[in-house]
């Protein structure tokens, strides 16, 4: 009896077990499939899916001419799922990818975590031998596969480079920036110059493939592709021919030069030398060629067009005339004797004319650069006058043009001064600024700007971009400044007479061109300074003066304006005015220019 009794125990404990089981397995199939049957679905989708980014075609960068600048290039690149990570032998992958072990196992362990289903880039920019090697090892590496991505190719390499900019991956901070969203985490986009400030335009919108894969990573089939829309074009303002005739020109001299149209503000070229050849990062940069680029003392790398601020030197000396005319001060007859030298207690402020200049007028003063006239003047009218004039004819301030990382340069006033150093302003800095000298610094494209506003009398702003055929001013485009014409033409005048009067320090720049009359200025900007200045300058280069030249020609009916800096080049006479000889002697010639050689064509 009790033994029947234990039996019917076990038969029922047991039966519960199985109740208990039962139920246990039903709430656990039910959360699996109700609960979290979506999240799990999504799981094993993504299991055997391959997600993949396609990077958009970019738009073309054109010259203001048509002439493509760049083209887009195939860029090959091996990846690997992350799905099929395990049993994989690294060390047989590195070898055959030819990496160093270590690296290729932390690029794998510290992939982006937001993108657990992206494939893994391996390595990038695979030659045609990389990737036979990698095809004929597919079966060993199932889950390896070698995609394309778009790339540039920069036609003419280090000219206009400045300017046109690179392409680089994101950094750190643009990947996690909404406005690079929509980027394949691995593409490249605009880094430097017009490729990064008309990024958004070049690089359109990316596509996107989704591919089933089986369990050993192998694709089975496409299921689903939205095609990429190709970037916009950009048309600009620059004409590469002259860029690159004005680059050989240049030589091994180390400086920065902005053309531009005085009437519409287009910049025909913008130059900066040394340069760097964009495609170095186009495909991503090694390691030891960025050391030789950021440890190069010349730094290739700076812009010197915009980023580079430089005492003006003697081309101030139009904004000191133009200032003490319109205040009233001075006429065109105004003299004053140069003795090569004005004293100002223990102070000598000499002349380059050791000896001086004699009596001179305001047109003479400027045409052999007179010193101690300029001094004069500017003792006349003082530094906030002179300041004031600077700023209306484009010193001391950046401009919205697309130029990204411009210097504001440095227009001292006396409230600067106490401000920044506070101290009261002296005399003595008066008279430094009046020639372009102490506190004043301005960049190339500065002095482009101040050369365009005189030559036209309107206030010129500069643009990188190209003006359609059918926008071109039948009207001027920039309202006129607040100055008077009898100031704006004197200096003009001079300017003329700088380069064609017998004794104008800018006769260098003389053209054969025609009856082609060039309006220039000159400038030695002083570099160092001390009892022993002269024989220190001869004796070591990074001690010589800057040399530049301002233009705008023709002078009667002005279609170019030019600046030019040369630095450690010493006068701005012997240096800098033979360069813009060469180079306006180019822009005149359109023949010179038709014989420019042109890479092939990029459509």
């Amino acid at each position: 009896m009790s033994i029947n009794g234990n039996s019917s125990e076990k038969v029922l404990i047991s039966a519960y077990l199985i109740i208990a089981l039962f139920f246990i397995l039903t709430i656990r199939i039910w959360q699996l499939q109700i609960l979290q049957g979506s999240e799990y679905r999504k799981l094993s989708e993504e299991n055997r899916l391959r997600i993949l980014r396609v990077a958009a075609p970019r738009g073309i960068i054109y010259d203001r001419n048509g002439i493509p600048l760049v083209k887009n290039t195939p860029y090959y690149f091996v990846s690997i799922s992350p799905q099929n990570l395990d049993g994989l032998d690294i060390s047989v992958l590195a070898e055959l990818l030819k990496m160093d072990r270590d690296f290729l196992s932390e690029k794998i362990k510290n992939r982006p975590q937001q993108n657990l289903y992206e494939p893994i880039r391996l390595k990038e920019g695979l030659s045609p031998k990389e990737i036979a090697l990698i095809e004929a090892r597919r079966s060993d590496f199932p889950s390896l596969a070698v995609d394309v991505d778009v790339s540039r190719d920069y036609l003419f390499g280090n000219i206009g480079a400045h300017l046109i900019g690179y392409l680089g991956k994101p950094n750190e901070f643009q990947y996690n920036s909404p406005d690079f969203r929509d980027v394949p985490s691995n593409a490249f986009i605009g880094q430097w110059g017009v490729e990064r400030l008309y990024d958004r335009q070049l690089r359109g919108t990316s596509g996107e493939k989704i591919i089933e894969m089986d369990a050993l990573g192998r694709e089975l089939r496409l299921i689903k592709e939205k095609s990429p829309v190709r970037g916009d074009d950009v048309k600009l303002a620059m004409d590469i021919r002259l860029q690159k005739e004005a680059e050989e020109s240049f030589g091994e001299k180390t400086g920065a030069l902005v053309a531009m149209k005085p009437d519409t503000g287009e910049i025909l070229a913008l130059i900066s030398k040394p340069s760097f050849d964009p495609n170095l990062f186009a495909r991503g940069i090694k390691y030891r060629q960025w050391e030789e680029l950021t440890q190069n003392k010349k730094l290739p790398l700076l812009n010197r067009s915009l980023q580079s601020q430089y005492p003006p030197g003697s081309t101030f000396k139009i904004i000191t005339a133009i200032a003490a005319m319109e205040e009233g001060s001075i006429d065109v007859n105004t003299k004053v004797t140069c003795t090569g030298e004005i004293v100002y207690g223990r102070w000598h402020f000499g002349c380059w004319q050791k000896h001086g200049h004699g009596t001179l007028s305001l047109h003479r003063a400027l045409v052999e650069s007179c010193d101690v006239y300029f001094y004069n003047l500017a003792e006349r009218i003082g530094v906030d006058r002179i300041a004031a004039m600077a700023r209306a004819l484009g010193l001391g301030q950046t401009y919205f043009c697309g130029l990204g990382g411009q210097k504001d340069g440095l227009i001292p006033t006396t409230g600067w001064k106490r401000a920044v150093k506070g101290d009261g302003w002296l005399r003595g800095e008066t008279i430094l600024a009046g020639i372009g000298q102490g506190y004043v610094l301005a960049t190339p494209l500065q002095l482009a700007v101040m050369t365009a506003r005189i030559a036209t009398g309107r206030a010129v702003v500069p643009t990188l971009m190209r003006m359609a055929q059918d926008q071109q001013p039948a009207r001027p485009l920039f309202a006129p400044l607040n100055i008077a014409a009898d100031g704006l033409d004197a200096v003009r005048a001079a300017m003329v007479g700088a380069v064609h009067a017998p004794d104008g320090t800018g006769g260098e720049a003389i053209m054969d061109v025609g009856e082609v009359l060039i309006a220039g200025k000159t400038g030695t900007s002083q570099v160092w300074a001390s009892e022993r200045g002269a024989t220190a300058r001869e004796e070591r280069y990074d001690l010589r003066d800057h040399a530049l030249f301002v233009s705008f020609f023709p002078a009667t009916a002005p279609r170019y304006a030019i600046a030019l800096v040369v630095e450690h080049g010493g006068s701005g006479g012997r240096a800098a005015a033979p360069l813009v000889r060469d180079i306006s002697r180019i822009i005149l010639t359109e023949a010179a220019l038709a014989t420019v050689e042109i890479p092939g064509s990029v459509r």
